[in-house]
């Protein structure tokens, strides 16, 4: 199941960066995981510094 990125996210972009398969883009107020693409890595929630990624 792909991750999802919650209310938390205060919109720092070190997800974007770290995702493999570039399933991550900025949305409206913070970011958005694109589930099609999203691999389940979980490299975005290693380096999430507010802990706003999480399995879906």
């Amino acid at each position: 199941m792909a991750y999802v990125i919650n209310d938390a996210c205060v919109s720092c972009g070190a997800c974007e960066s770290e995702c493999p398969v570039d399933a991550i883009s900025e949305g409206d107020g913070k970011y958005e995981i694109n589930a099609d693409l999203c691999i389940d890595c979980g490299s975005c929630a290693d380096v999430c510094p507010s802990e706003a990624i999480e399995q879906g």
